[in-house]
């Protein structure tokens, strides 16, 4: 673990490489992108784009310091000093964001009877019919031959992916039927991209270090200033104790697979060249170092 006495230097030295590492592979692709680029403008930044994803790829693959974070007060310093790196090199913009993937809530995970019932619960308190959450439900629960959903969501869209919550975008399409069979709004008054982080994986936990105050509503069933109260702490959570929880905010917190570390980070590239802007977004395994969930938008 990181001495307290000297973790901010270490963190200044980390957001340091981080720049100096992607900065010159950067400048070293992109020239050569463009000594052997004859394609159109739009091609090239697709090139461009793809180079810097594949810096940072390498950068922190090979990024020692890296390897030093085995705690949730070491995530802490690290996101801390570099959850948003900006340079510019040949032109070329890039942003780079981190943070912690496991501080919301994987819609994927809301597939047992208690989870659905906080997540209802939730749905109540913005002024959301309970529907959304079956609808969700549907989403999840795989092809069934006799169509026995919980709503008629595939009537709408019968070629609605049903395996699980794919991305965003997907989500999109479950709240435009909701809002469509409904004639209702009300989806608005929730943050979508505050509440969920999108992974297949039905078995990840929410980290409680980076848990957003919409998060600590479903899980604990409690108001707005009390979530937001649990949230200020990041990175300080080491157990239940800490948290200062009565008995009933125990047993709701019970219904949802939590933890104090977890080695997961969120990156999200955005570059921009001219009038062109890209956005790249992944998840990083620190552990394994190894990226998934790629999502690229041009």
């Amino acid at each position: 673990m990181l001495k307290n006495s000297s973790k901010h230097a270490i963190a200044l030295l980390i957001t340091v490489f981080f720049i100096m590492a992607i900065t010159i592979g950067l400048g070293i692709a992109l020239k050569s992108v463009k000594k052997s680029s004859k394609t159109i403008e739009n091609e090239r930044f697709m090139i461009q784009s793809r180079v810097v994803l594949d810096d940072v790829l390498k950068m922190l693959g090979s990024f020692k310091e890296l390897e030093d974070i085995k705690s949730a007060e070491d995530l802490s310093v690290f996101l801390d000093m570099s959850s948003s790196i900006f340079f510019e090199q040949n032109g070329v913009k890039v942003k780079i964001e981190i943070d912690s993937a496991r501080g919301k809530i994987n819609p994927n995970t809301l597939t047992t009877p208690q989870r659905k019932d906080s997540f209802k619960r939730f749905l109540s308190t913005k002024m959301v019919n309970e529907e959304y959450g079956d609808m969700l439900a549907d989403i999840v629960s795989g092809i069934k031959e006799d169509m026995s959903y919980n709503t008629d969501i595939f009537e709408q869209k019968p070629y609605l992916f049903r395996d699980y919550v794919a991305s965003y975008e997907h989500l999109d399409e479950v709240n435009d039927s909701y809002t469509k069979r409904f004639h209702d709004n009300s989806l608005k008054n929730i943050q979508m991209q505050e509440l969920f982080y999108i992974s297949k994986d039905k078995n990840s936990s929410i980290d409680l270090n980076y848990a957003t105050p919409l998060v600590w509503e479903v899980l604990l069933g409690c108001d707005e200033p009390r979530a937001t109260m649990l949230s200020g702490s990041e990175g300080t959570y080491t157990s239940l104790d800490d948290l200062g929880l009565n008995d009933d905010e125990k047993v709701m917190l019970l219904r949802f697979k939590t933890s104090f570390y977890e080695p997961y980070i969120d990156v999200k590239i955005n570059i921009i060249q001219k009038n062109m802007e890209a956005n790249i977004r992944f998840e990083y395994n620190i552990k394994l170092k190894r990226g998934s969930n790629f999502v690229f938008e041009v």
